[in-house]
């Protein structure tokens, strides 16, 4: 029986170094796995596993949309009447990120640029933020900025979300050739739904109609596995989807 508790902890440790090398973590996580299996395995599993995993991604939609639907605009009220109270750096982030939810892109990406103005110049948290909100109002220069700012410092940070992020960027920003590689490279590496769909928007957007409706029979693949809470959870992408293919 200890050697097969053994083996199981091993197993456990290879899975997670497995992935720490398609994510491109630091070497030393390796080290730590394969040194100390079981205790190696619940912190790779923590602080790098769970962070990027689609089940966090998931439940932090669930409560976002269900905190919306209850009170649109608690989140951003609180946190604006925290800053003015007490203007701290976890205040100012705090309201930079309820100003993007609430749809303010343009005061949320000032708000994030007021944020990495201090000590915080290098947390790769707010730079995905920053990078978010100028997307969103229209700077697609600035959010790649930000983005490469992130892979130069850690490739593994939110890796699918932040190639995903940047061939969006650069398609806003005019850059179509080098959008289209992007997204073909963040769908070789991820195959995910939200990939996919995401450049079939893109495609479509661009007229490349027979590249959009490629896309097509693996979204529908997909959709009809799913559940009604994952239909809910992906309604607003699945609606741009939708009017993308109608366009």
């Amino acid at each position: 029986m200890p050697y097969i508790g053994a083996g199981l902890h091993i197993a456990i440790a290879l899975f997670f170094a497995v992935h720490a090398v398609r994510s491109r973590q630091q070497t030393y996580w390796l080290f730590i796995l394969f040194s100390f299996p079981l205790l190696g395995s619940i912190v790779y599993f923590v602080a790098i596993y769970l962070p990027n995993s689609r089940l966090e991604h998931g439940a932090r939609k669930v409560v976002t949309a269900a905190a919306r639907t209850l009170d649109p605009g608690r989140e951003l009220r609180e946190a604006r009447a925290a800053f003015d109270y007490t203007p701290t750096a976890q205040n100012q982030m705090r309201l930079a990120q309820a100003q993007l939810e609430a749809g303010a892109a343009a005061e949320a990406a000032a708000t994030y640029g007021a944020c990495l103005n201090g000590v915080f110049g290098a947390d790769l948290e707010i730079r995905r933020g920053a990078a978010r909100a100028n997307l969103a109002c229209g700077r697609a220069g600035e959010a790649i900025g930000h983005l490469d700012f992130i892979i130069q410092s850690d490739p593994g940070f939110r890796a699918e979300e932040i190639a995903l992020l940047r061939a969006q960027a650069l398609g806003a920003g005019g850059r179509q050739d080098e959008a289209r590689t992007a997204f073909e490279d963040a769908l070789a590496r991820y195959g995910s739904f939200t990939v996919r769909a995401e450049y079939a928007i893109w495609a479509a957007s661009v007229g490349d109609t027979r590249l959009a409706a490629a896309q097509r029979p693996e979204l529908e693949r997909a959709m009809q596995r799913w559940n009604r809470n994952t239909r809910d959870l992906n309604a607003d992408l699945i609606r741009r989807l939708n009017a993308a293919y109608a366009a």
